[in-house]
């Protein structure tokens, strides 16, 4: 059994998912939740926060691995910074705790998920529900970490029977 954390990193909120896949390819919810740190008092603390309390759920729930979203270009370049940031700031606490980091565009989470790049936040909530066996409606952003998470279980075991490194994964030519 491999645990794995997923994050969907967020300035004002992020989220956090956590699974567990075994090597039959079967996925168990272990853990999710978004953290809200838009109260903070500057956003230096909103980064330590994040840092903080992933740091806490990683101690808590011990993952083996790790997967990210990749930040996308947002029209407005000091979103796509402050989101940038907040990212630096999950990755750094993955990291600190010895846990390696795979990035996976949304697009690619989306796809293997849903079955389409282009999925909605809706349609991923319901899928992860269903992929889960999970109750109830999901808060959106838990929702896409758990998302990421069953993205890299999917990603891993694909590798692992193809036997390439991830590098050569997407390759064209």
């Amino acid at each position: 059994m491999t645990r794995i954390i997923g994050i969907d990193p967020g300035s004002q909120r992020t989220g956090v998912g956590i699974i567990d896949v075994d090597g039959a390819g079967k996925l168990v919810h272990v853990f999710h939740g978004a953290l809200a740190v838009a109260g903070e008092a500057s956003f230096p603390l909103r980064l330590k926060r994040i840092f903080d309390e992933l740091c806490d759920i990683i101690a808590t729930h011990q993952p083996a691995e790790c997967g990210i979203e990749r930040v996308f270009m947002a029209r407005n370049p000091d979103s796509a910074l402050k989101l940038g940031q907040a990212r630096g700031a999950a990755i750094c606490a993955v990291v600190s705790q010895g846990i390696v980091v795979h990035e996976y565009a949304a697009t690619e989470v989306k796809q293997s998920v849903v079955g389409s790049g282009r999925g909605d936040k809706a349609q991923v909530q319901h899928m992860i529900g269903v992929l889960l066996g999970l109750k109830g409606p999901l808060q959106a952003d838990a929702a896409d970490a758990l998302a990421v998470a069953v993205t890299h279980a999917h990603t891993r075991a694909s590798l692992a029977r193809v036997g390439i490194p991830r590098t050569a994964w997407r390759r064209r030519r």
